[in-house]
Formats: structure tokens, C-alpha cells, sequence
């Protein structure tokens, strides 16, 4: 027996001192000991989709122009994001084209995404090549000159540039378990293993959703109605990864990266690092927030060499680029109302 009958310290019974539990500590430090583990968990995943992306992706040497337009004060920290969809894995090979351009905004305080779409035969200047279509870009200086025409088109630099191949639409989509979208007009897509795809609310997957995006020659307004399926598209694969169901399923959004990496060629500075980032900086970011539409033109016309254009209209072009600069893109739209 203790020669106290009581603890010095605590004036409470010594073999009372050495029994007594201490649930509040304990539940605490059962609290910490689950937090790290979790912690421990979320950055081993973190660290897999990070060395997912990285490993998959292939980066674009020199895909960024030296010279590049001064970004404007009032611009702030807003992104340029110039998004191609190409028929190659290799954007570099010799037979590399995009027959898809759109140029995603980012403003400053990250309420929304704006998409611009760019028809593929808009008549523009390209550098040191003189007048071409906007596609020729691509085969005559690689993805350098195509990112410096869209630069000079609207006179504000391009932060990232970001290619997918088509083929990656398929392993997308099965990620997803299908892409839900409203397709505006019924049609049945061209070749032997031609898809009927009715109107209203349909759901594509697997090499559905590439006949899907790919068709042009079922319309009477060849790709004006491609860029509008295309447009349709994004929207429902943005709808299916911003959805709950997706971002709590950790399966699922490792898919979804492990799917769509190997398709994806990016620029120098478009790491997993900084797609993450970015990816954070927009988390409060919903399918409402994200506004699609078409880079305004003044109709289809025949340049002077006997092809078939797309004719840029200048004004909105102008006022665009403005808009990218002030980083009111929101407010161009609403003053504007350009088609979609």
C-alpha cells in the first residue's frame, strides 16, 4: 500500500489516480490518429492522379510563342486556355490538324468558365504565313504558330494550350458511365457503321460519343451545327464531373484522369502541379457557371484564292479581345448576345 492515501499532486485516492480513464483525451486523440490517416490516404490518392497525369500526358516542347501580347493590368488573374481536339496523337507529326479550337476563359475571381468556340475556316491572319483558315495553323508551324494566331486574333497572351485527341473521348465516357446531353437536331451520322441519334436528351459512351462530336456531313450547315454538337458534349461531360455523385467517388475521378491522360498533350508548364491548382481555384465552379458559345462571324463567303471561308467579323472580334483584357468576358455577353 501507498504510504499516501491520497495523490499530493491531485488530492484525489493515489489507486484511483492510476485507474482513471480519460475519455475526452482518448476520443481526441482517436479524433487526430483517423484525420491523419485520412490525411496519409488523400495525399497517397493526390499523389496518384498527380503521377497519373504527369506519366500519361505528353508535354509539347515550345508550344507557348516567345513573344507573346502583354497582359493587361486589368486582366489580372485570369487564364487563357487554348483547348484543341485533333485526329493524332502526335501534335507535332507532319499530318497533325485541329478541326476543333475553342479558347476557355478563366476570369481573376474564378466565378465561371466562358467557352469560345472557333469555326475552323474563320479567314484570319497568320503570322508569317499571311491569310489562311484558322486550321492551317497546325500544319504549317505546329502548335506555336496555331497559339500565336489566336494571340494576334485577339491581341492577349494564351497562359496554357491543352490538345486531346478525339480517341480519347471513348475511354472518357466510359469513365463517366456515359455522357447525358441535349442533342438539338436528330441525325443520323455518315460511313458504313453510320448511328441514328434522336433529338432531345441522349445519352452517348465508348465510340458513340466520337461519331458523335466528329460528324459534320449530316447538316445543311456543315460545321456550324458540329461545333454545336461539340459544345453540347463538353457541357454534358462537364455536367457528369462537377455532379457530386463523380467528385466524392475517388474510383470514379481516378478514372476519369487515368482515362483521359494518355490522350492529352499540353504545354511545358501544364503540370499535374499546376492543373491541380487550378483544378482548386475553380471548386466552388458548377455546370451553371459554365457558358458556351461561338466566336461571332459575318457568314460563309469564298476568299480570293477560290476557297470556301468562314468570314471573321471584325467588330466582335475587337470587342472580344477587349472583353479578355478588361476580364469582363460576362459583360461582353450580356451586351452583346452572340450566337451559340
Amino acid at each position: 500500500m501507498s504510504e499516501y492515501p491520497f495523490s499530493p499532486e491531485t488530492d484525489v485516492p493515489a489507486d484511483t489516480t492510476r485507474r482513471k480513464s480519460h475519455p475526452v483525451r482518448n476520443v481526441l486523440l482517436g479524433f487526430l490518429a483517423l484525420v491523419l490517416v485520412a490525411a496519409l490516404a488523400a495525399g497517397g490518392y493526390l499523389w496518384h492522379l498527380a503521377r497519373t497525369f504527369d506519366s500519361s500526358t505528353d508535354t509539347i516542347a515550345n508550344a507557348l510563342p516567345e513573344t507573346r501580347p502583354e497582359k493587361g493590368t486589368a486582366a489580372g488573374d485570369s487564364q487563357n486556355i487554348l483547348l484543341m481536339g485533333s485526329d493524332t496523337r502526335d501534335p507535332a507529326s507532319g499530318d497533325a490538324r485541329s478541326d476543333t479550337m475553342m479558347l476557355v476563359h478563366i476570369p481573376g475571381d474564378r466565378s465561371g468558365v466562358y467557352v469560345m468556340s472557333i469555326m475552323r475556316d474563320t479567314w484570319v491572319e497568320i503570322p508569317g504565313h499571311g491569310e489562311h483558315k484558322i486550321n492551317a495553323a497546325m500544319a504549317l508551324g505546329g502548335v506555336s504558330l496555331t497559339v500565336d494566331t489566336v494571340q494576334t486574333l485577339f491581341d492577349v497572351p494564351i497562359d496554357h494550350v491543352a490538345i486531346i485527341d478525339f480517341e480519347g473521348f471513348q475511354g472518357l465516357t466510359d469513365a463517366l458511365g456515359g455522357v447525358t446531353l441535349n442533342n438539338d437536331i436528330a441525325f443520323q451520322s455518315e460511313g458504313g457503321h453510320g448511328e441514328y441519334f434522336a433529338a432531345g436528351p441522349i445519352t452517348v459512351e465508348g465510340e458513340s460519343a466520337l461519331k458523335y462530336v466528329r460528324e459534320r456531313y449530316a447538316f445543311a450547315d456543315g460545321d456550324y451545327q458540329r461545333v454545336k454538337n461539340q459544345q453540347a458534349f463538353l457541357s454534358g461531360v462537364i455536367s457528369g464531373v462537377l455532379n457530386t455523385e463523380t467528385l466524392t467517388d475517388p474510383v470514379k475521378v481516378s478514372n476519369i484522369v487515368g482515362e483521359i491522360s494518355p490522350y492529352l498533350s499540353v504545354d511545358e508548364d501544364l503540370d499535374a502541379a499546376a492543373a491541380g491548382a487550378l483544378a482548386v481555384s475553380l471548386r466552388n465552379v458548377r455546370s451553371g457557371d459554365v457558358h458556351m458559345f461561338t466566336l461571332p462571324n459575318a457568314g460563309v463567303g469564298t476568299s480570293s484564292d477560290g476557297q470556301s471561308i468562314v468570314v471573321p467579323d471584325e467588330t466582335a472580334i475587337a470587342e472580344i479581345g477587349a472583353a479578355l483584357d478588361a476580364d469582363d468576358l460576362a459583360g461582353y455577353l450580356r451586351s452583346a448576345a452572340p450566337q451559340s
